[in-house]
């Protein structure tokens, strides 16, 4: 939302503005699937302590920049930090929740980020109007720093919890039930030998473009083709976010709403996921709609995304044993990044050559549909690996 004002600064064009956000996805990529690694190898607690440090400081960073390239350097650094966040929240819901309410807890985690987003166009229009776009970062750095002294003290496993009786760990162990898969984990580069993992990576790639789209382009697309300013961006961005919180609480329960009807975990996931992508291509009618229309249409598009990032980042806790939890969601969400690059890049390279903004939301509608054909086909029955049915 801050690049109107960064541009009265630093001179971005749409090119530029997409290599911006192939900096920032192209290091978020690489570190999703090292923070998963991470993850797993130092434990939850330990590292999303180091991942949510060094993205508070490469934040903070932003607001040092004096010309594209140092701005580029910023966001290449925040990708770096920014990439172990899902994979941490993944293994921490499988450290914690049974099957049937890990959707419901992702969707929770989900939706948090959606709050975030919903305060930050106001919050960052009023910085920006009483100070200038620097202070965005400097205060989202601080915050993000608060944030991880919190989460060093808050946050333990059940085995390492200081509160939790003897008892209570034995109990929350007989509830997850770990299996002999369970207890020795996948080594990561067997990991590639799955169809499970290619079919999520797959869908995560085509889903994600389109989310990155949405996330990076909303604010460019209301300055650029509907005329708004700071302050009008600032009264009605939040409202798409708000959709996407909303979309990630409904998400997660409904798919284990289903579960405790007695429907399967498969049946649950893939009719939740099923209805969520069904919903994306109404944004092909965005650049035909009065501003309002498209505004709902918008936070439809939210809604149902995170509806279905929901439910796409919970599988790996269904599919795949405890162990090996983060380094599968890390590849999932390098799939993801590797999508929003190459959108990217399209988009900035279209809009540059005049192509419009109505070819460009045609396709971005359509990538929901074709992932979750291809979860479908790479994914015949959501349950634990070696389970028989």
């Amino acid at each position: 939302m801050a690049i109107n004002a960064i541009q009265r600064e630093i001179p971005i064009s749409n090119t530029d503005f997409s290599r911006l956000n192939v900096a920032f996805l192209l290091t978020y990529a690489l570190m999703y699937a090292g923070g998963g690694k991470l993850i797993d190898a130092l434990g939850t607690r330990l590292g999303f302590l180091v991942i949510m440090v060094g993205w508070s400081l490469a934040c903070a960073s932003h607001g040092l920049a004096r010309n594209f390239g140092m701005l580029a350097g910023s966001r290449l650094l925040l990708g770096a930090g920014e990439g172990g966040g899902f994979p941490a929240a993944t293994k921490a819901v499988a450290e914690w929740f049974p099957v049937r309410e890990r959707s419901t807890a992702m969707g929770i985690i989900n939706a948090g980020t959606a709050v975030g987003a919903v305060i930050a166009p106001p919050m960052i229009a009023v910085i920006i109007l009483t100070a200038n776009w620097r202070w965005v970062f400097f205060a989202t750095g601080a915050l993000g720093l608060a944030w991880a002294v919190w989460w060093m003290r808050a946050y333990y496993s059940p085995a390492e919890h200081p509160q939790l009786s003897e008892a209570e760990r034995q109990e929350i162990q007989e509830v997850l039930q770990p299996g002999s898969l369970e207890r020795s984990g996948i080594p990561w580069l067997r990991l590639f030998s799955y169809r499970q993992v290619w079919g999520l990576v797959t869908a995560k790639f085509l889903s994600d473009a389109a989310w990155y789209f949405y996330l990076f382009w909303l604010p460019k697309y209301l300055y650029d083709a509907r005329g708004f300013d700071t302050k009008s961006v600032g009264y009605f961005a939040w409202i798409p976010y708000a959709a996407a919180g909303i979309g990630s609480l409904l998400g997660g329960w409904f798919s284990s709403y289903l579960i405790r009807r007695g429907k399967s975990v498969n049946f649950a996931r893939k009719t939740a996921l099923g209805l969520s992508a069904a919903v994306m291509p109404l944004i092909w009618l965005v650049p035909f709609s009065p501003v309002q229309i498209a505004i709902v249409l918008f936070s439809i598009a939210f809604f149902g995304q995170q509806s279905w990032s929901t439910l796409v980042m919970i599988l790996p806790a269904d599919l795949f044993p405890l162990r090996t939890v983060g380094s599968v969601a890390g590849l999932v969400g390098l799939g993801g990044a590797l999508g929003g690059v190459v959108l990217n890049l399209v988009v900035g390279y279209m809009l540059d050559h005049g192509t419009g903004y109505g070819p460009v939301f045609a396709l971005s509608g359509s990538l929901h549909v074709i992932a979750f054909g291809v979860i479908l086909l790479a994914i015949r029955q959501v349950r634990p690996l070696g389970e028989t049915p």
